[in-house]
């Protein structure tokens, strides 16, 4: 922390927005979302009250996550533009009381889940809070490139979570959906970072692009991108999604595809970077990364809410 930050810190206390900042909510809202889509998915006849309840210790285990993540990362957070404002780097909460926060929370929700759902769900969620704060956070974001790869993990369990809680077991479909949010993160954050590396760059982080350099990252998005295609569609032949979900999935996965194949011929990340661009800032070839990050969270988001809605209107 910044001796402006520290002393921001002294003067002023934390506002309660601050803390909901800490949660990441941008993201709880997508782990809720699919969280939710696998407590649907398995077709378990469950209580409103308690399904609600497993829902909400999705979210709070979420941004008990985030809240960890934004701790440990603080002094990162500071260097690079896109995290700079965040609670911690600029002071509004010292790093201990966002790690705290974030332990709390994280007992809470697991605890929570154990009681309204079942203890396989409740481990499911703790061991998800743990790979993300532990493994990927601590671990593997300042370690390898393959950060976001095998970090994934994290972000992919909440449909199995939510899965868990209804049904109290694991089977196929549930890690079918896991398995398409596993082979999505890559070139969803891949396509991030290649206009945001000089950020990377600059905190020490070794994303893809500054380890490998934009051809190569671009390369893998096109192959993530082949293998993330056909995988969506999947549902369609295992009884878990239907017609209309293989429709869209298949759709979906041919303009993924094509917005990967644009980028891979494109020259996004080649141009350096200072580091004190905004997110979305034009550089040459820029735009084509930019597109793709866009499509890959509209792709994902109609994936989920179709196979949602055939659940639900199965039910009636």
């Amino acid at each position: 922390m910044s001796p402006a930050a520290a002393k921001r810190l002294d003067e002023t206390p934390a506002a309660t927005g601050d803390y909901i900042q800490l949660l990441k909510p941008r993201v709880m809202s997508l782990v809720v979302f699919t969280g939710l889509t696998g407590l649907v998915a398995a077709d378990t006849p469950l209580n409103p009250v308690l399904a609600a309840i497993s829902v909400f210790c999705i979210a709070v285990g979420a941004g008990a996550a985030g809240a960890l993540n934004m701790a440990w990362d603080s002094d990162i957070d500071a260097l690079m533009r896109r995290t700079r404002a965040r609670p911690v780097p600029t002071g509004k909460v010292s790093r201990g009381d966002a790690a705290g926060f974030g332990v709390v929370l994280s007992l809470f929700s697991v605890m929570a889940m154990g009681m309204a759902a079942n203890y396989l769900a409740a481990g499911l969620l703790a061991f998800t809070i743990f790979f993300y704060a532990v493994i990927y956070t601590m671990w593997l974001k300042r370690s390898t490139p393959q950060n976001i790869v095998i970090g994934g993990a994290a972000g992919a369990l909440p449909p199995v979570v939510g899965w868990a809680a209804a049904s109290g077991h694991v089977p196929l479909n549930a890690w079918l959906l896991f398995a398409i949010i596993f082979m999505w993160t890559p070139p969803h954050f891949w396509a991030l970072s290649l206009y945001t590396s000089g950020d990377y760059a600059k905190a020490g982080v070794p994303m893809m692009p500054v380890v490998k350099g934009a051809k190569s990252t671009r390369l893998q998005i096109l192959i993530y991108s082949l293998i993330l295609a056909p995988l969506g569609v999947a549902p369609a032949f295992t009884g878990l999604g239907g017609r209309l979900y293989g429709l869209v999935a298949a759709i979906g996965g041919l303009l993924f595809v094509g917005f990967a194949v644009r980028l891979f011929l494109s020259k996004a990340g080649d141009a350096p970077t200072t580091g004190e661009d905004g997110l979305y800032t034009e550089r040459p070839g820029s735009k084509t990364a930019r597109d793709l990050f866009a499509f890959s969270l509209a792709y994902l988001t109609l994936l989920f809410f179709v196979l949602l809605l055939e659940h639900l209107v199965s039910r009636l």
